[in-house]
């Protein structure tokens, strides 16, 4: 699709050679034994054990089952598959022995979460902490961009400055747009996305999508908004797009997603202004051989009405 104009108004021992190789291909590794600083509060001791619960391999930290060979080396049960069940560090075949006591001792752990330098201040037991640290709000974004597979993480001032830079994705302020969208063969749909805009509005910003895919055997055209930041934030906050022509029109209003969801997460669920092709090229007019739309909206945060306790709408300037 071809964009002819857009008006905007408003993320121990050493090893064997083989082993070393796995350790440097994987997108995780870090020097062993290398771990972040001790926040205050963990005992050097909590410290050396949580060392020794370190994979060799991989570097992450292991969980049952923990695998170890005759001479008592231990790795985690992912990295057994890929050293092909021989040691890393003794190359001994490994077996099926599980480190008991290893496991054991990990229960009696309190450790950070491994965001504390980010700005997480918990602590939790060994077990506990991987399923904290999956859903922790310090944790980084992906980078939201869509139509390519971009593996850059961080903070969203980061992430802003990397759309912009990287991606040279428009940046505009205010809560209002109006965007047209100009196709000279609709006829040709095929998988498409853009991200036109990025908005800074109530200092938030949010990014509009716009695509065009298949819908089963029919093809659409889809618009949604996406809040960078967490998903109870964006709660706060509501948008709405239209579109239309010949004195008929399409709006949707919804709560824009976080970006903690991916992109094709909140395209695959539908969850924004869908159009059909047939619907497009009626409010194209003409006689429906080019693509001509116009999409405005406006954002707008929801706040609490201290007397009522309703939700009322406070509209951006």
């Amino acid at each position: 699709m071809e964009v002819d104009s857009i008006d905007c108004m408003s993320s121990s021992d050493v090893m064997d050679e083989e082993a070393v190789t796995l350790l440097h291909h994987h997108p995780s590794s870090k020097p062993h034994g290398g771990g972040a600083a001790v926040p205050p509060g963990i005992s050097p001791a909590a410290t050396s054990v949580h060392e020794l619960l370190e994979c060799p391999v991989c570097t992450n930290s292991m969980y049952p089952p923990i695998h170890q060979c005759r001479n008592g080396h231990t790795l985690c049960s992912a990295c057994k598959t890929r050293v092909h069940n021989r040691c890393p560090t003794c190359r001994q075949e490994l077996g099926d022995i599980r480190c008991l006591a290893l496991e054991k001792v990990a229960e009696s752990l309190e450790l950070p979460c491994k965001y504390s330098s980010l700005g997480c201040p918990e602590i939790f037991p060994y077990y506990s902490k991987l399923k904290h640290e999956a859903q922790c709000n310090f944790r980084p974004y992906n980078c939201p961009y869509a139509g390519s597979e971009c593996s850059v993480v961080g903070d969203i001032p980061f992430l802003v400055t990397h759309l912009r830079d990287d991606h040279k994705v428009d940046m505009h302020s205010g809560c209002t747009f109006n965007h047209r969208y100009v196709k000279s063969n609709p006829r040709e749909v095929e998988n498409a996305t853009w991200m036109l805009t990025v908005f800074h509005c109530f200092g938030q910003y949010f990014c509009l999508h716009f695509e065009a895919f298949q819908l089963g055997m029919a093809p659409v055209y889809m618009a949604f908004l996406r809040f960078m930041g967490d998903e109870n934030e964006a709660r706060n906050f509501s948008y709405s797009l239209e579109v239309g022509a010949n004195g008929r029109k399409l709006i949707w209003e919804g709560t824009p997603r976080s970006i903690r969801d991916s992109h094709r997460k909140v395209r695959d669920s539908h969850d924004g202004l869908i159009i059909q092709r047939n619907m497009a090229l009626f409010f194209s007019g003409g006689e429906r051989k080019e693509l001509k739309l116009r999409v405005t909206g406006r954002i707008w945060k929801e706040q609490q009405n201290p007397e009522s306790g309703v939700c009322i709408p406070n509209l951006c300037n």
